[in-house]
């Protein structure tokens, strides 16, 4: 059965065209005007007149629970609302339970994606103290990298950017991505002791941006940047949350020459420390959220090209876990279901163009990982697409929410977009609110040298 998308609005390498596209075992046979089809074969046909067909996003960075933390999310589970959201593909996150140390461990949680996951899927590579030369026989081919995102350096002593010896010894020795995240744990111990001495355990959830401060990240980013131009090897920054560290990047050479890459999150574009006094905990992340002018600034590096991708960090914790006080309360939130329609809402308040939305969700990630096939509506590439209604409105509900963790800090916010339906290897699997789930996504492969 082929399938044929008639009247599609392509948003597609900084052009919209209307075309048809002709798809046929799992890949884009054709795109051109007015396809005629063969007799003699079966076709499904969706008419896309009025919609706009985007190359699904290619989330970056999640972190689906599974194995270990299946009370929050699975991979099933939180998959299944990517693909409601637009998201074709995802990589993530090693701190499962056990965290993702080693080669074996790693291999498990792609044979549990192979069996439940809708979305095309790969997996990072943990990295910690005692791991590193485990981490040098990562296959590059077949996984998207080695991070230490949501792992300690050491037990519970901070994260590996605020030891440069040990960065150090990894960049010396791997030829394969490192994505990090980036803050300064000495600043955050001391901003954290002094607002306690005032609040002691219950502090405001506002001060959180004041205490993962806006100086916490630029000084570790600095120096992490600093010892990556050293061995110039292949560093990724994870969510980037201030203005002051936009200007450490580069955006003189072409995507495909840099050494250095950065993304920025959704809930970083979109909320400011002016959210805590109404969402509270439901917005506290690590890097924190933080003023009106990082956000403003964020903004004019993605148009600038000093950012290079936006991704979710879709971290999801139960109600639960994000309810006590300023300690208690956990760290993270959930997002692939509504991150595609913010964008778009972007789009609507003439903050980024439909191109541009395209490049940083898929093109540009394709680019930065080398993902092979995938990232672009092109002929001969995998059918990863994602349908969308410019003016159809609807608000998140409590019932339309299809997260594990049951929740979404976007409750009640109306949206002026709609994602119709999405495509992963050219099945349909999500349109108009029902989802097909004969087939699971595949595998992301990489070229070797990245």
């Amino acid at each position: 059965m082929r399938l044929i998308i008639r009247n599609a609005k392509i948003v597609n390498e900084g052009t919209i065209v209307t075309k048809d596209i002709l798809i046929n075992n799992e890949r884009i046979e054709k795109i051109d005007h007015s396809i005629s089809l063969d007799a003699g074969h079966l076709y499904e046909e969706i008419n896309a007149e009025g919609l706009y067909v985007l190359p699904g996003f290619i989330d970056d960075q999640v972190h689906f629970r599974e194995p270990g933390l299946t009370h929050k999310a699975t991979i099933f589970s939180e998959s299944r609302a990517a693909v409601a959201g637009g998201i074709t593909s995802f990589m993530d996150m090693p701190n499962t339970v056990p965290n993702t140390l080693t080669n074996e461990l790693l291999e498990e949680k792609y044979a549990l994606a192979s069996k439940s996951s809708l979305a095309n899927y790969s997996f990072f590579m943990g990295l910690t103290k005692d791991n590193w030369e485990e981490t040098l026989k990562t296959d590059t081919e077949n996984v998207c990298g080695v991070t230490d995102d949501g792992l300690y350096f050491s037990k519970e002593d901070g994260i590996i950017a605020n030891y440069p010896d040990y960065i150090e010894k990894i960049f010396a020795n791997s030829n394969t991505l490192i994505a990090l995240h980036s803050e300064n744990d000495g600043i955050i111990k001391n901003n954290t002791a002094l607002y306690r001495q005032q609040f002691n355990n219950d502090i405001p959830f506002k001060y959180h941006s004041l205490i993962r401060s806006e100086e916490a990240c630029y000084e570790t980013t600095k120096n992490v940047i600093d010892i990556a131009k050293k061995y110039d090897n292949r560093l990724h920054l994870f969510h980037i949350s201030t203005s002051a560290e936009t200007e450490l990047f580069e955006n003189s050479i072409p995507l495909h020459k840099k050494r250095i890459t950065a993304e920025a999150c959704v809930h970083h574009l979109w909320f400011s420390d002016k959210d805590y006094d109404n969402l509270g905990a439901k917005i506290k992340w690590n890097p924190s959220i933080k003023s009106k002018g990082n956000q403003i600034g964020l903004f004019n590096a993605l148009h600038s090209g000093k950012i290079d991708i936006i991704a979710t960090d879709h971290a999801p914790h139960t109600l639960e876990e994000k309810s006590g006080n300023y300690f208690e309360a956990m760290s993270g939130g959930p997002l692939v279901q509504h991150a595609l329609p913010a964008l778009l809402e972007f789009y609507h308040e003439n903050k980024m163009s439909l191109e541009m939305i395209a490049a940083k969700t898929a093109h540009n990630v394709a680019e930065i990982y080398k993902i092979k096939e995938r990232g672009y509506i092109r002929e001969g590439y995998y059918a990863d697409l994602v349908l969308v209604d410019l003016n159809n409105s609807w608000q998140v509900t409590p019932n339309s929410i299809l997260y594990k963790c049951d929740w979404s800090p976007f409750e009640n916010q109306i949206f002026k977009s709609k994602i119709i339906s999405t495509i992963v290897n050219g099945q349909v699997v999500y349109s108009n609110g029902k989802f097909n789930e004969i087939k699971n996504g595949k595998r992301l492969k990489f070229d070797k040298i990245r």
